[in-house]
């Protein structure tokens, strides 16, 4: 969970290149920091899901990667296979897989669910290769540590770190008073 020694406030505003659900002129923005396989970002998936139901035109969603290594050997390359599939147009299915099947986040894994989401596989498997999303996935990793975050998930409304250490019914409330802010 994020620090809260002190004020958090996030570094880097929702940009063009990050992955987006929501309308551009939604009232709030959320951001998230995550790790595909943090146990905590994987029951956080759905109530993220459940949030953009509850308020499809109020909230602009965008999802950064935060792989804590120290943790979770696999989720740095799977944080490369998801960028992978957001090159071909398929960020939020694999985003949706990886969580689904945090357990199995292996190579073979990762390649298994780029055929099964039809990726181009020659294009997979040569950027999956080089490592071309490893400096996307590190500039998400600096703009958290930019930004305070200490772990994940990790959630900015509107710019403020949202506590959610005690629950995600937190967020809940968090997006509901500043929607009565707006109003």
């Amino acid at each position: 969970m994020a620090d809260q020694t002190a004020r958090q406030l996030l570094s880097q505003p929702i940009a063009h290149y990050d992955h987006v659900l929501g309308p551009r002129a939604a009232k709030l923005a959320l951001v998230q920091y995550g790790d595909f396989e943090c146990p905590l970002c994987a029951q956080a998936c759905p109530a993220v899901k459940l949030l953009l139901k509850d308020f499809p035109s109020e909230i602009r969603f965008a999802f950064r990667h935060y792989p804590v290594l120290e943790a979770h050997p696999h989720a740095e390359l799977a944080a490369e296979a998801a960028e992978a599939a957001g090159g071909q147009n398929k960020f939020w299915q694999m985003h949706d897989r990886l969580f689904e099947h945090q357990s199995r986040l292996d190579p073979e894994a990762l390649r298994r669910y780029a055929v099964e989401l039809e990726l181009d596989m020659r294009r997979y498997d040569a950027e999956m290769a080089d490592h071309i999303y490893l400096q996307r996935v590190q500039e998400h990793r600096a703009s958290a540590h930019a930004s305070g975050v200490q772990g994940s998930p990790a959630f900015f409304l509107d710019g403020n770190v949202v506590d959610v250490s005690f629950g995600l019914e937190h967020l809940f409330q968090a997006v509901k008073r500043r929607l009565h802010q707006r109003s």
